[in-house]
């Protein structure tokens, strides 16, 4: 079944002129969660949500791929995105970063510091002052952080 909503996901965000940037499938019991990111070179409108989520919407009801009542969101990645792939990682080297793993590394599971690496098979960060590796299939989610801090003059932080 996931090869096949891969594909139908890909299918459907790319033939309406889109990028997937990816996609979280988290299924229940009695219902599951479908939370699909596009991305587009001008950026992504409420409207452009909506074409994509309504094709794929009916895409996903004529295939029924997903056998429980389902909620499908459909959104950009937005400035504190969701990293998916060792290319989505390789993008933000440098940038801050948290991470959560589904196995303990070094005794920890949560991860927020700065981007050292990446390769195929994993990343790693400085926390703390010390650094981590941590294996691509071990990540249950990675986002960007957001530095808010206020700018002044000359791009320094205040």
């Amino acid at each position: 079944m996931q090869e096949q909503l891969d594909t139908l996901i890909n299918t459907t965000v790319t033939g309406l002129g889109y990028d997937l940037w990816g996609y979280e499938y988290r299924p229940q019991q009695e219902s599951a969660l479908l939370r699909v990111f596009i991305d587009a070179e001008d950026g992504i409108t409420v409207d452009d949500c909506g074409k994509v989520s309504n094709q794929l919407s009916a895409a996903l009801d004529v295939d029924d791929l997903i056998p429980v009542a389902y909620i499908l969101e459909v959104s950009s990645p937005g400035m504190d995105r969701v990293l998916f792939v060792p290319a989505h990682f390789a993008r933000y080297l440098g940038e801050q970063i948290k991470v959560r793993t589904r196995l303990p590394v070094e005794k920890r599971r949560n991860f927020v510091g700065k981007l050292l690496e990446v390769d195929d098979e994993k990343i790693s960060m400085q926390v703390e002052g010390n650094r981590y590796t941590i294996p691509h299939d071990i990540i249950d989610r990675a986002r960007l952080v957001l530095d808010i801090r206020p700018q002044r003059k000359g791009g320094k932080h205040a």
